[in-house]
């Protein structure tokens, strides 16, 4: 299942909130400027309250943040990171049909 979530949490047999909150850190990943109130309008119709989704925009772009700093220092990934990160954001890239030359 680790696999699943690193890779393509789409796959991963997780609950509908799950799955909610996944698909919110997705598209705060990989097209931010295309976040609306809808998006978190629907996490609040999985059950999720106002603070719940403020950690979670909080650890997302966390996240994001210290990948884009190692990224951008040059810090190797881990051996065990697999595949290599320009593999990997090639396939969601094409996932959510984004267009890398303008990255």
């Amino acid at each position: 299942m680790a696999d699943q979530l690193i890779y393509d949490y789409r796959l991963a047999p997780l609950s509908r909130e799950d799955r909610a909150l996944c698909d919110i850190a997705a598209k705060l990943t990989l097209k931010p400027g295309e976040m609306s109130k809808g998006d978190f309008e629907r996490l609040i119709e999985h059950g999720f309250m106002e603070e719940q989704i403020s950690i979670a925009v909080q650890v997302i772009g966390y996240f994001n943040y210290i990948n884009r700093v190692a990224e951008g220092l040059g810090v190797d990934p881990e051996d065990w990171m697999k595949p290599p990160p320009a593999e990997w954001r090639r396939r969601k890239a094409k996932d959510y049909d984004l267009d890398l030359t303008k990255f």
